[in-house]
């Protein structure tokens, strides 16, 4: 017994402190919005193009800035209040998926639209994504920061179970409108709870000053150390080839299995009960080795394989829920990694 409440201490050892805690909730309730938005944004593109290339390009077009603006992201990131920073990259997320919203309730939409607001959050994301990242740090301390860190990426995977089955719910009883709207909503409360916080609580890291190349000495930094190197390296390579999901899913379950929403929504799930279950046993690892990046990264790519080729909705629902619980460790571990 005193066993099984040590494991339970550690595994949420982080949310004792008050403003993760209040942080964990704001992010609940904003990333179940999000997933809803992820899987009608997909939908949306398929219903209006019926083409697995357009839903490619749209997703292109959201993940493009991150790609070519990331590092500038971090280095903004670096430079300013990351609590200030996250005020307004979540409140323009939040207009984003409104505009979204309004323009498919009224019948306007066209596929360029769709174009242009992905790309806009992408811009968004490019800034939004460091700052949450190394804002988790200044909440909880070093001592803290493993824990954390599985923990949030548990929580971004519930948030992938819960926000598809309710959002393909809401898209076959509602329609795809009031996805994107009650996503824009739930950005209120990450903004609320970020007020809710106490900032004498905060651990704040030294802002970094304006100065000429600091990215290149950032880039150099990380060329001088081969841990950091192949870390990125191979999430860099995994993430590219491995994590396309949002384009690959809804494909699978409309062309391979002529499903709808709801089969879309139920492969989500799978692999967010898988990720939720792998991101619990992380946040209760003690400790972090390379091979054991390499060895997740390898049963990760064993169960997509096998999930490709199964020839059932059930059968694909069971290996992709093994490939969440391998995928979410490996990004824990290179996360806390780097």
């Amino acid at each position: 017994m005193d066993t099984d409440k040590k494991l339970f201490s550690r595994t949420f050892l982080s949310l004792k402190i008050r403003n993760f805690r209040l942080y964990i909730i704001g992010q609940a309730i904003s990333l179940c919005g999000t997933w809803m938005q992820t899987i009608s944004q997909s939908w949306l593109v398929l219903k209006l193009t019926n083409s697995g290339t357009q839903l490619g390009f749209v997703l292109a077009l959201q993940f493009l800035p991150m790609l070519v603006l990331g590092p500038w992201g971090g280095v903004i990131a670096d430079r300013f209040n990351k609590r200030k920073i996250l005020y307004f990259t979540q409140s323009i997320s939040g207009v984003l998926a409104l505009i979204l919203g309004i323009l498919v309730a009224t019948g306007l939409i066209k596929v360029w639209m769709v174009y242009f607001l992905a790309f806009g959050l992408g811009i968004v994301n490019t800034i939004d994504n460091p700052a949450r990242q190394t804002f988790v740090p200044e909440m909880v301390g070093k001592d803290n920061l493993s824990n954390a860190v599985s923990l949030f990426a548990t929580e971004v995977s519930l948030a992938r179970a819960v926000g598809p089955a309710i959002g393909g719910g809401i898209i076959i009883t509602l329609g795809l409108a009031p996805c994107f709207l009650i996503n824009a909503l739930s950005y209120i409360a990450v903004l609320v709870i970020l007020f809710m916080m106490n900032k004498d609580e905060l651990h704040f890291t030294p802002l970094a000053s304006k100065a000429k190349g600091q990215l290149r000495k950032g880039l150099r930094y990380v060329r001088s150390s081969p841990v950091l190197k192949y870390t990125l390296l191979m999430m860099a390579i995994i993430g590219t080839l491995s994590f396309e999901l949002p384009v690959s899913l809804p494909l699978f379950a409309q062309f391979t299995f002529h499903g709808n929403a709801g089969s879309y929504a139920t492969l989500v799930v799978a692999t967010g009960i898988g990720s939720a279950l792998g991101g619990l046993l992380s946040a209760s690892r003690r400790k972090i080795a390379p091979h054991m990046i390499v060895s997740s990264a390898l049963f990760f790519g064993v169960a997509l394989l096998i999930a490709a080729f199964m020839p059932s909705l059930t059968l694909a629902f069971i290996f992709l829920l093994f490939s969440g619980i391998f995928s979410i460790n490996f990004i824990s571990l290179g996360n806390t990694t780097l």
